[in-house]
């Protein structure tokens, strides 16, 4: 069962079979003796991705709670030494310049604990965290209250901050942000949404030339002299070679705040608690 849901959650036999610590053929064994014990085929490639089939799909949901129940029996079986899967979403500059370092002890702590973690934006990991489909992500803060069934710890605050590359001299940024070409950060994105009230609240329009979701990308841009880039401050590392210049906003103004999300109900709250804790340990070492 577990290789028919890996199968169809990834698109890929390849994936699955690493996910699982198998081989291709192992997987693909495990799928077709599913598909004869049910008297149906479950999954069908696609160009190069695996997808489910009708019944596929209407298995599927039944199939997620059945691997999912059996992970969280395993779970609580092994609670005492922190042996267990913690499926965890982040965002990318979560991924790359926050959870690096929290991971590595954790490994070190609790080598029995395993993770899956699962890239995304905020609002996509936050309703599968909601949903029940992962037991914590690191994400945007959500601008809007939580529900009752979720906790939440912040652990990085990010000023907004105006881009400029080497061509740009002028120090007032919103003569900056009036005058020259504007790389906006997504607005379906909950930090490019800060930036776009940013520029309500004190009445500028900038000359729209690009619009993105992706920080990295947009700083390369800024660096080519493409344009100026109003955007958080995002954890390192940024991409390197660059030679670019923060200012920051004159006018006071609310951060992106990037935290972790969890599920309060979750059977696997134990291990979110280790990640809570290695997270709490490595900001005592930064004082």
């Amino acid at each position: 069962m577990d290789s028919f849901v890996m199968v169809v959650e990834h698109g890929s036999v390849a994936e699955a079979a690493r996910r699982l610590n198998l081989t291709p053929a192992a997987v693909t064994q495990r799928i077709r003796a599913l598909e004869r014990e049910i008297g149906t085929t479950l999954v069908s490639r696609s160009g190069r991705t695996m997808r489910p089939t009708e019944a596929g799909a209407a298995v599927l949901p039944q199939a997620q709670l059945l691997v999912r129940g059996v992970r969280d029996l395993h779970t609580m079986a092994n609670e005492q030494n922190f042996a267990g899967e913690l499926g965890l979403g982040a965002i990318s500059s979560a991924l790359t310049g926050i959870l690096p370092p929290v991971l590595a002890h954790l490994a070190q702590k609790h080598p029995l604990m395993t993770l899956y973690i699962h890239p995304g934006t905020s609002a996509d990991l936050y309703r599968k965290v909601v949903d029940g489909e992962l037991d914590a992500a690191a994400i945007v803060e959500p601008p809007f209250a939580l529900p009752k069934t979720c906790g939440w710890t912040t652990w990085r605050e990010e000023p907004l901050v105006l881009l400029v590359h080497r061509g740009i001299t002028e120090r007032d940024v919103h003569k900056i942000l009036g005058t020259e070409p504007f790389i906006r950060y997504d607005r379906k994105q909950w930090g490019g949404r800060l930036a776009e009230t940013y520029l309500q609240q004190t009445g500028i329009r900038p000359q729209d030339h690009y619009e993105l979701d992706s920080l990295d990308a947009i700083a390369v841009l800024v660096d080519r002299e493409l344009g100026v880039a109003l955007v958080p401050d995002w954890a390192p590392p940024w991409p390197a070679g660059l030679n670019l210049t923060k200012l920051p906003v004159p006018v006071p103004f609310a951060k992106r705040r990037i935290g972790l999300l969890w599920r309060r109900a979750s059977a696997r709250f134990r291990l979110v608690q280790a990640l809570l804790h290695e997270s709490e340990q490595k900001e005592a070492a930064a004082f």
